[in-house]
């Protein structure tokens, strides 16, 4: 089988945009390919290094909300990034064949830097963010990384990374592929175009029910249907957006009244959230299978470490053998 690896930062549970975006595809990869899976703790760094307060925490609510939605860890390796050294030990061997101007014309740079209106004020951590992917991938000489298409270039200047290691010294690195998913932009419960914990817009996988109620209630919808037998416009509403994933029996109907008039914004939001509360039951009652028992959460997590530190160990012998770096 193939290699394969992909990482989240800890950002604590889950929402319903990474489900969609990311997990429910590495469910699927996880049967065809040797697949490691990271919480990304040192990437998180780059943008919140002021406040690590509840990293730890955040790791392993991300990692049981992996194991909720059916990642195996019998079938893929889960580590910590931090806790597998070598992570730490590449990068810095990375970031010193890696030229400066590849790193200030990466378009993920520039997007972060005027997204996060940081000027001229980011980290190195920041600039070098591509230098410590291409180790986390090059590490367990992956041959495809999951990425959406805003990935690629990251991708690419791991390629380059790896061409130029491979030339001054030995051709260790296999050039890793990017393996483009289709991740849906799931929008947010106040209508801008991408869910996300810091807009304060998301719907968890394991929300509760009564919030995840209060959460549908507030979404934004049709701004032209004012009265209850206004005719609306579906295509433009949010909350018909949700409707074509949770409730795809029931979708056509709801188009059709919608338009007619004949189906208020109030019933259309009480369906929908019972929908979503009853698609993630499973996740939920498994979620609290794990909750209740934490110590099984982290021997998983010891497990997968100790498997990813023996190819880390092995991958870093051969790179300072290469290099000459070994006696």
């Amino acid at each position: 089988m193939k290699s394969l690896f992909s990482g989240m930062r800890p950002t604590g549970k889950l929402h319903i945009g990474h489900y969609f975006g990311a997990l429910k595809n590495w469910k699927k990869l996880q049967d065809e390919y040797k697949c490691i899976f990271g919480a990304m703790d040192l990437h998180a760094l780059t943008t919140s290094f002021e406040d690590t307060d509840k990293i730890g925490e955040n790791i392993i609510d991300m990692i049981i909300d992996w194991l909720s939605v059916g990642l195996d860890p019998n079938k893929a390796t889960f580590m910590i990034q931090s806790h597998v050294r070598e992570h730490s030990e590449l990068h810095l061997v990375l970031s010193m064949l890696t030229p400066l101007p590849w790193l200030q014309r990466n378009p993920v740079l520039k997007e972060q830097v005027k997204s996060l209106n940081l000027g001229d004020s980011f980290s190195y951590g920041l600039l070098g963010y591509p230098v410590l992917m291409a180790a986390d991938i090059l590490l367990y000489k992956s041959d495809i990384v999951p990425v959406g298409e805003d990935q690629v270039p990251h991708i690419e200047i791991t390629r380059e990374i790896a061409r130029r290691f491979n030339f001054y010294y030995k051709e260790i690195f296999p050039l890793p592929k990017p393996k483009l998913t289709e991740t849906p932009r799931i929008p947010g419960v106040d209508g801008k175009e991408k869910m996300s914990k810091s807009l304060g817009n998301h719907i968890l996988i394991s929300e509760p029910k009564e919030s995840l109620e209060k959460k549908v209630m507030s979404m934004v919808t049709d701004p032209q249907k004012i009265r209850l037998k206004d005719p609306g416009h579906p295509e433009v509403c949010t909350v018909f957006y949700f409707h074509k994933m949770f409730n795809k029996e029931e979708v056509s109907q709801i188009e059709e009244d919608c338009k007619k008039g004949a189906l208020g914004c109030v019933a259309c939001k009480r369906n929908l959230a019972k929908k979503i509360y009853e698609y993630f039951a499973p996740i939920r009652e498994k979620r609290a299978k794990y909750e209740n028992d934490p110590d099984l959460v982290k021997n998983i997590i010891r497990e997968g470490e100790k498997k990813a530190r023996e190819i880390a160990s092995s991958t870093m012998d051969e790179v300072r053998e290469a290099m000459k770096m070994s006696y």
